[in-house]
């Protein structure tokens, strides 16, 4: 299980229809208010069908409460710091987004590209490549497939344990549009696929507009922090589902 844009949740293009003068920092404060720190410790997640399909991740940090390593119970993710400041990220710094977590079939969050943005400036349409196999020709069809997102009128958890990594610092001085010098396109991916709430749900529809899958997540919260969640993901055919039930532990607790 892959995990270091966890931090950055939805925990990522080359073109952007979206133009942002405002900082990662600023929207979500915009959107949230004055929101409590709480640092993520653990994240548990376990198939309510399958026993063996589990992960525990762990995250650590110094005296300084800086973000220094998530393991993912097979890799490790370092990060290291220079006069406070991120200076370098090892390890494992693969795409760990909610697609991965919950093992969706597609991967719109990796290659897609960001079609609408909802009121709160999370992103809420996703438009991405799928291959179909045409039985008649033998060959594949590229198709357009999107995922539509919504979410929780709740801060997005991740964003305190992404601060404490320096990486809100990093996604601050990355502006979206076509004046600014060329930068990293990781991280302008991750700055325009950064939501300022907590996703509920994903909708994966067909070039049709039909629905194909859906995740489903049902948050339990304590304030503003989700303590336990139950996922349920589905194919429209019913072919495939799968249930987990997914634990949030926090620095203190």
């Amino acid at each position: 299980m892959k995990t270091f844009n966890q931090l950055l949740v939805l925990s990522s293009i080359a073109v952007f229809n979206f133009s942002c003068e405002k900082s990662t920092s600023e929207e979500f404060e915009e959107v949230n208010g004055n929101v409590e720190t709480k640092l993520i410790s653990s994240i548990d997640v376990a198939s309510a069908e399958d026993s063996d399909d589990s992960a525990n991740i762990l995250f650590s940090y110094n005296n300084d409460l800086q973000l220094t390593s998530i393991f993912d119970g097979t890799e490790t993710t370092n990060f290291t710091y220079e006069d406070g400041d991120l200076s370098n990220v090892t390890g494992n710094v693969e795409n760990g987004n909610v697609e991965e977590l919950y093992e969706s079939p597609y991967d719109a969050f990796e290659t897609g590209q960001i079609e609408e943005y909802d009121d709160n400036g999370n992103p809420s349409v996703i438009k991405f490549i799928e291959y179909d196999y045409d039985y008649m020709t033998g060959e594949e069809e590229v198709v357009y497939y999107t995922a539509e997102i919504s979410y929780d009128d709740k801060p997005n958890p991740f964003y305190k344990t992404a601060e404490a990594a320096g990486m809100i610092a990093v996604l601050d001085q990355i502006k979206l549009n076509f004046v600014e010098a060329p930068q990293a396109e990781e991280i302008v991916r991750a700055k325009a696929l950064f939501p300022n709430n907590n996703p509920s749900q994903v909708v994966y529809k067909n070039e049709e507009g039909e629905i194909e899958y859906t995740i489903n997540m049902s948050y339990t919260y304590d304030g503003d922090y989700p303590t336990a969640a139950t996922v349920s993901s589905a194919s429209a055919d019913g072919s495939d589902s799968e249930t987990y039930l997914t634990t949030f532990t926090y620095v203190g607790d």
